[in-house]
């Protein structure tokens, strides 16, 4: 007799963990630029140059990269930005059993400030969080038939799983140019940009899938001329590709993150040799989950009427996607200006980062707290301090609606902009409209008995022979006819044909007559 049995590929989260680290340095203003009056905004990524994992610890280091736009006392070109970077070397400690290398290193900037020393010096200080998971691909293996084994009956199961085709990284590099046009200046000095991905869009196809999107990139920049002006310029750049990716079809479940880990903007001179093109070149890091939702017959029993064979079973835990949706939730708010800035002239620019402070169960789904941290830009009305920034916290909560969540379902949200409108009240005042995209996939935790093996023994024959050769049965409440034939050893078409049953169902109270058969070639 020969078991039939499948590999599930299952990803579990082995260990997840999180450091919070404080980063802080002063920085001396280069001799080429002049003194800081006032700072104006800040901005700050995280990039990493190498982890590894040891001995259940996570050893990172990498660099905290920031761009202050400050407000010089000089009148003609009163917008000047430094760049810098701060170094860091953390150890991020996670359990024993986490030593490979497959950690998946996400951060999140809490808090960033800049602050005047002096007029030639600025201090820096951040908090960061980085967030650590390590998972890892495992095989739950179950039997689903058997060969070569006239004599044995088997029952099945079947049962919805959602088996793990495909989980890697990628990356995808992006370049295009864009030309200023002809009413814009041409550009000196680029002071400062910002780069996001908009309206993604990702579909599967046969073992590859395609993006598309845009890249929205502002930049404010120094004019050239004797004036110098301040400028600023945003654009949408459309891109579209298509990803290798084995082992995929359109039938399956995505789940692929795309993020920003590396941007370059570089000023090039057009065919007239003004400087009025910007190469853009991005580089996005692709985290590429793919789910396959199949039903899958596996053997719940067996035995023989003729031999004794006891089934062996290993208790498995599985995963069946419960649901991948995405949810938005539209955000008004208005906000209004320092007593002590500048009145409002014009908006430049609004940017925003969706925090996400807590999700937990809730009766009917899921329910999402946090904040969208706003920045906006703009230009007032004052002359000497022309281009000036607010910032501003606002609160959400939304319910996500999710059928049939228990208590041991896991879940992952990932949230972010997808759209923010900025509209001035007045000189004092703005309205935010904002869409928040919600993208929640969350799985059924469950446990099941996999046959795995079995033990055969020969048949007890004076067991069997002290039984009646016929039997009268009265159905028990938990009772089934392949318990019942299990039990005398016959099987559940003898039942059936003796007691001129057209199906299998029976009932608490029924009377069945069992007649005891065994094959002489196994007496």
């Amino acid at each position: 007799m020969e078991l039939i049995t499948k590999n599930i590929h299952m990803n579990k989260l082995k260990c997840k963990s999180s450091l919070q680290m404080t980063l802080d340095d002063d920085f001396n203003v280069p001799d080429s630029k002049p003194d800081i009056s006032k700072l104006i905004k800040t901005q700050g990524e995280v990039k990493f140059d190498d982890q590894k994992i040891m001995n259940g610890k996570l050893y990172v280091n990498g660099s905290l990269h920031f761009c202050v736009l400050y407000l010089s006392d000089e009148s003609g070109r009163p917008i000047h930005s430094i760049k810098g970077q701060i170094p860091f070397n953390e150890t991020v400690n996670l359990n024993d059993n986490c030593n490979q290398d497959n950690a998946n290193v996400k951060w999140e900037i809490e808090d960033l400030n800049a602050g005047i020393i002096n007029s030639r010096k600025l201090s820096l200080k951040a908090l960061v969080r980085l967030l650590v998971s390590v998972e890892d691909i495992y095989d739950e293996e179950g039997v689903t038939d058997i060969e070569n084994a006239e004599d044995v009956n088997t029952i099945s199961k079947t049962i919805d799983i959602t088996s793990v085709a495909v989980n890697k990284k990628d990356s995808y590099r992006f370049r295009d140019e864009i030309v200023l046009p002809s009413g814009k200046s041409c550009i000196s000095e680029i002071l400062y940009d910002e780069v996001e991905l908009k309206n993604l869009d990702i579909r599967l196809l046969t073992d590859k899938f395609s993006i598309k999107g845009e890249l929205g990139v502002f930049m404010l920049y120094l004019g050239d001329g004797e004036e110098s002006p301040i400028e600023y310029y945003e654009t949408e750049l459309p891109f579209s590709s298509t990803i290798d990716c084995n082992g995929c079809n359109e039938d399956m479940t995505p789940d692929i993150n795309l993020m920003i880990t590396g941007k370059n903007l570089e000023v090039k001179p057009d065919s007239d040799g003004e400087e009025r093109i910007i190469d853009v070149e991005t580089v996005l890091e692709l985290n590429i989950k793919i789910y396959e939702e199949t039903q899958l017959d596996i053997l719940k029993d067996m035995y023989s009427p003729n031999r004794e064979i006891t089934p062996m079973f290993k208790e498995a835990n599985y995963e069946n996607l419960l649901m991948k949706n995405t949810n938005k939730a539209r955000i008004t708010d208005r906000i209004k200006i320092a007593m002590d800035s500048p009145r409002l002239l014009q908006i430049c620019h609004g940017s925003g980062e969706v925090k996400l402070d807590e999700v937990y169960p809730v009766e009917n789904g899921l329910q999402a707290e946090g904040v969208i941290d706003m920045s906006i830009l703009y230009i007032s009305a004052d002359d000497n301090s022309p281009i000036q920034a607010i910032k501003a916290s606002i609160p959400f909560s939304q319910l996500i609606e999710i059928k049939d969540l228990k208590p041991t379902s896991v879940f992952d949200i990932r949230a972010y902009l997808e759209q923010i409108n900025i509209m001035m009240l007045d000189t004092e005042e703005v309205e935010v409209k904002a869409n928040i995209v919600f993208n929640v996939i969350v799985f059924d935790q469950l446990s099941e008995d996999f046959l795995i093996d079995y033990r055969e023994e020969p048949l007890d024959l004076n067991r069997l022979q002290a039984m009646p050769s016929m039997t009268g049965y009265v159905v028990k409440p938990d009772d089934t006819l392949w318990k019942i034939a299990k039990m005398y050893h016959t099987t559940v078409d003898t039942i059936k044909e003796i007691n001129d049953l057209e199906s299998d169902s029976i009932y608490p109270g029924d009377h069945l007559l069992i007649i005891k058969e065994i094959n002489p070639a196994f007496s």
